[in-house]
């Protein structure tokens, strides 16, 4: 799934060498000699133009015989594209995607079984959150490429004010009693719109709930059990702590530029909204730091919503074994390095995490990672994000409704909308 990331990454520029092409007609995989050149559909904003420009070079160093040419990609209207470009004879060699979405294709039969690749790339350390949304019926079709989730941004010097710790804070309770410290005079302890649902979702997991679950190839909503209810009463007292819109999500309006306004304690974000913060108020720049999200118990951090990409091959590509050694490199453990640094991501691989240890945001980023998830996995669920019930609910549920009655109201339709394809 593509995740909100803030501005902060470079935006991606067609360098050098890069062209918009589809399908190339260079020699395909039969042995013939001369070079293969691969055609790669990466999305915007994902990496940098400098990281995109350094790995072609430098795959393409290490791999002669392999050329590589690259098609930036809009994130908008992207799943109905991808769905074309599977269905035809001019699909590209590898296409980026978010991990959610591989379901979703992997369901037409347009991609490539990658089962039998997945000891050779290492997936037994795969972030369960792109690994898991990455297969589809017992078989792996994505392989993870990068993630990213949500920290707490927070005022460093408001929490010193304020004599609090932020690196003791582990438990919900600890962060409740602290935010609730910070709530006084004209500073907000936390901005938390009532319709952050990413957010919710991790308190519903942290709670042992779930969004929907399965059974009998039928797909059930589940936010009216008592382990997601307990999830949204949580978010609900956290959410008072501060004067967020209740009927609107982090980005209506943008919360890096509320939080830049200097009167905001905290925000729960990718740890990439810190640069706009400091973009909008150079005043605040060494004034913000990163914990991860709490748990329920200081033995385990909070469950994050896992977003990020995946990487796969179209059945329809003529390059499939140089597709797989331009995924091989670019998963490998050398460039997850170099890319995680680079970018300020999560690793693919939970063996790879001490390579952020440097930067703190994706330090604090990669403990909650450990925690990761993801939505249903099932081409459903683009149906329920299409019209998103759960906005709806919180919405309700802040506003003084009955919880239990909204859940069952959201809980329906998001078992109609799983299930209307079905």
């Amino acid at each position: 799934m593509k995740l909100r990331l803030f501005a902060g990454v470079s935006a991606l520029l067609m360098t050098a060498g890069l062209s918009a092409c589809s399908s190339s007609s260079d020699t395909s995989d039969d042995g013939s000699g001369g070079s293969t050149t691969i055609d790669v559909w990466l999305m915007r904003d994902s990496v940098s133009a400098r990281f995109q420009s350094d790995f072609v070079k430098g795959f393409e160093a290490a791999h002669p015989e392999i050329k590589v040419k690259v098609q930036i990609q809009e994130w908008d209207g992207i799943g109905e594209k991808v769905t074309a470009a599977l269905a035809s004879n001019d699909a590209p060699d590898v296409i980026e995607t978010g991990n959610t979405q591989v379901a979703q294709f992997a369901q037409s039969g347009g991609l490539r079984d990658l089962s039998d690749k997945v000891d050779d790339l290492g997936g037994k350390s795969w972030l369960k959150g792109l690994a898991e949304p990455g297969s589809y019926e017992g078989k792996q079709y994505g392989i993870p490429y990068y993630a990213a989730n949500r920290v707490v941004i927070y005022r460093t010097d408001l929490f010193k004010k304020a004599g609090i710790d932020a690196t003791a804070i582990k438990t919900r309770d600890q962060w409740i009693a602290a935010t609730e410290k910070l709530d006084t005079g004209g500073t907000q302890g936390i901005y938390l719109p009532g319709q952050n649902w990413y957010t919710l979702s991790g308190f519903v997991w942290d709670e042992g709930g779930e969004l929907a679950t399965e059974s009998g190839g039928k797909w059930k909503g589940s936010l009216d059990t008592p382990e997601a209810i307990r999830g949204m009463e949580f978010y609900k007292r956290l959410q008072a702590l501060g004067r967020g819109p209740k009927d609107a999500d982090e980005a209506n309006p943008p919360q890096a530029d509320v939080m830049a306004k200097g009167k905001v304690a905290q925000v729960v974000s990718t740890p990439g909204g810190a640069n706009v913060v400091i973009q909008n108020n150079p005043a605040l720049k060494g004034k913000l730091g990163f914990f991860p999200i709490p748990g329920k118990t200081a033995a385990t951090p909070g469950a994050v919503f896992t977003g990020g990409s995946d990487l796969v091959i179209p059945t329809a590509s003529t390059k499939q074994d140089a597709a797989y050694t331009f995924i091989k490199e670019l998963t490998g453990d050398a460039w997850q390095k170099k890319l995680a640094l680079a970018m300020s991501y999560v690793p693919n691989k939970t063996t790879l995490a001490s390579a952020v240890a440097s930067d703190p945001g994706a330090a604090a980023m990669a403990v909650g990672a450990a925690e990761g998830h993801a939505t249903p996995n099932t081409p459903g669920w683009a149906a329920v994000e299409a019209k998103n019930p759960i906005k709806d609910y919180m919405t309700a549920v802040l506003t003084g409704g009955d919880v239990q009655k909204a859940a069952t109201t959201a809980s329906d339709a998001i078992t109609t909308a799983m299930n209307s394809g079905s």
